[in-house]
Formats: C-alpha cells, structure tokens, sequence
C-alpha cells in the first residue's frame, strides 16, 4: 500500500508584483492531504484561498517552497508537463459550471478526453458513466438551457470525474446555487468521498465548510487552523 501522501505543500509562497509593490499572497504555507480526504479551505477575500486553490490546481507557481503531488514536484516541470499532470490528476468544478451552451450533457463531459487522445466510442461511452454516477442519466442529450443550475454543476462535476483524476478541486462549487440545490451538491460531494474520492474545496460559507472531514482556515496567506470536524486537531 502507498502511504506517500497525495498533496505535499512546503512552505510555500506567492508573491505579486503590483507595479512598485509587492503583494504576498501565500506566506509560508505547508500542507498536506492524503489520498481519501475531504478537506475545506476557507477564509475571507484576501485571504490567500484563491491562490492556494490556483498553485494546488498547477495553474499557477509560487515564488518560493516545495508543491509535490502524488511525489513529483511541481517547480521542476515545464509547461506541457505541468498541463499533462493536471489533466491526469486533477477535476476542476467552479461556480459558474463553465459549460459550453450550445451542446449537450454528454458531449460537455466528452470533452476532456477528446483533449485526452480517448477513442470517441470510448469516450461516449465513459461520459454517459459519469452522467449516471451523478444522478443524470437521464439527462445525456439535454443541453445547459434545459437543466437546472443543480444539474448544471452535476454536468460540471461529472466533467471533473470522467478521467478518474486522483483530486477533485471544487473552487466556491455552491456559489452560484440556492439553499436546497447547494444541499443536493455538497450530499454528492459526501456521497463521492465514500466512494473514496479526494477532495478539496475553496469557499467561504462555513455551511460547505461544515461538510468535509477536514477544516483549513487561511488567513492574510497562512494556514491558522488545520483541524478534523470533531475538533481534534490534525497535528499541525
């Protein structure tokens, strides 16, 4: 059995440059998640959650630490191996669904793999699994304007599962939901990590915070908290 965690985040920072001054964004963060985990990072705007989700997500890199996913590290990549790495370890969900409008469920779900070099038959057909493991299989061929803004993000997450990444990233997953439609999300959420999906999940509504197993409070770019749900702290 591997125990060589999923995530390793060393000390890292991220500075901007704003004409003549200079933005930290990230101060010093360190972090680890284990494959299996559900883990919630909140904090208010400016926080540093944004860019921690952008450097977790190989979107971005820091100015200075260590990022380490499934063991490689990420500084020592280039661009196109940065990109192929994304695309086999992590599912990205935001909160605008980010669906093309004009084609349908499946074709939304297709689309990774097409970038992915799958066989079309394969992908069809991998798609349509994906669509039934979060509830749609009955709605393969409907398109964004003839789906609810729930089901619009059950085609998003779908998208983000169809590789069988080793992550889902979820960056505010609710934000653009009501009450009862971000319930029915973050249960699917807690119904794929019983199935033993990582997670983790940008927002800053302590209700989706509540949900994961695990709790991570940034604030002014450091980690303040980093805590299981029973309070029991994670030994940080």
């Amino acid at each position: 059995m591997n125990n060589q965690p999923l995530i390793e985040i060393e000390d890292m920072t991220k500075i901007y440059q704003m004409g003549e001054q200079q933005v930290h964004a990230l101060r010093g963060v360190s972090l680890t998640v284990n494959e299996g985990e559900y883990v919630a990072i909140m904090g208010a705007s400016g926080s540093g959650k944004s860019t921690l989700m952008n450097m977790i997500g190989l979107l971005d890199r820091p100015t200075g630490g260590s990022y380490k996913i499934r063991g490689t590290e990420a500084s020592s990549l280039s661009k196109s191996q940065l990109a192929d790495l994304r695309n086999r370890e992590i599912g990205f969900v935001f909160q605008r669904f980010n669906l093309l409008p004009r084609i349908t469920a499946r074709r939304q779900v297709e689309l990774p793999l097409f970038y992915a070099g799958v066989p079309s038959g394969k992908g069809r057909k991998m798609a349509e699994e994906s669509l039934r493991r979060v509830g749609l299989g009955d709605r393969i061929f409907h398109k964004p304007d003839e789906l609810s803004g729930g089901q619009q993000q059950r085609v998003a997450i779908a998208r983000a599962l169809v590789n069988n990444p080793g992550l889902i990233l979820a960056d505010e997953p609710t934000g653009a939901l009501d009450s009862t439609t971000s319930d029915e999300v973050l249960d699917l959420f807690g119904e794929l990590h019983a199935q033993g999906i990582t997670l983790v999940v940008v927002t800053h509504d302590p209700l989706v915070g509540e949900r994961a197993e695990r709790l991570v409070t940034l604030i002014d770019g450091k980690v303040i908290r980093d805590e299981h749900q029973n309070g029991k702290a994670n030994g940080r």
